[in-house]
């Protein structure tokens, strides 16, 4: 068993989740709106089942033509309308194969705005709580999502990220910027272990900060992202002094 929950990206097409799946205990498979169709989450739950991985929601905005990563302003009952949908879809055909849903953890823009706004993340949450009380709410660490989760009475999972550098205030570096992505299989590494065994993270202007791990991510659309579930995981099931 892993020292801590490695999740990652699920059923978006990028091509590799039959080579990272062995590496991770939790798969957020894309529930249509970003990527994927019905096919696709049939597979992705067939491949979870497969290798003892939890399956989890990944709803999005609906917007196919950014993958789901441009912001969108929508109303309240817009919103959880939406995020319901996509949570129906992915329960009915979880149900379908036999298997049942654990966790929710909102995709790109909408993962993003809501870590930061408490009326969207509080939203979520609702439609969440609304659905299925004992799914868990995958969110950033110590963000909007895990506090609006928390207040509804939601189980949360604090998320870090291996992948991906992140700021002074506890967000992530965004995209736009050079320093986003994390390229370098050491570099993912010290700080995937930095992050669960000591609780801070080393921010791009070189301040640490503290920070939760309760799950690890790992970008399946990642340059890197089967060699770094394959070292990560190594290194989560039989930690050393040299990686600690």
């Amino acid at each position: 068993m892993l020292i801590c929950d490695l999740n990652c990206d699920m059923g978006e097409g990028i091509g590799n989740d039959e080579a990272i799946m062995p590496y991770i205990t939790s798969a957020n498979i894309s529930c249509g709106f970003h990527a994927g169709n019905g096919d696709t989450i049939r597979e992705s739950i067939a491949l979870a089942l497969r290798h003892n991985v939890r399956i989890g929601a990944h709803p999005s905005f609906r917007d196919k033509e950014n993958f789901g990563r441009k912001e969108m302003h929508l109303d309240p009952d817009k919103l959880y309308a939406i995020v319901l949908e996509q949570l129906i879809k992915m329960d009915l055909i979880a149900k379908e194969k036999g298997a049942k849903l654990y966790h929710v953890k909102p995709h790109g823009a909408l993962y993003n705005i809501a870590a930061k706004d408490a009326g969207i993340a509080g939203t979520i949450a609702l439609a969440i709580k609304d659905f299925n009380e004992d799914l868990v709410l995958y969110g950033l660490s110590n963000s909007c999502l895990i506090s609006e989760g928390k207040a509804l009475g939601l189980q949360t999972a604090n998320e870090v990220f291996a992948d991906r550098t992140y700021q002074k205030d506890g967000s992530l570096t965004p995209r736009s910027h050079n320093n986003a992505l994390i390229e370098d299989e050491e570099q993912c590494l010290q700080q995937v272990m930095q992050m669960i065994t000591k609780g801070t993270v080393t921010t791009t202007s070189g301040k640490i900060i503290p920070i939760a791990a309760d799950t690890i991510c790992i970008h399946g659309d990642g340059k890197y992202a089967v060699s770094f579930a394959k070292k990560i995981f190594e290194a989560l099931k039989q930690p050393s002094p040299e990686t600690i």
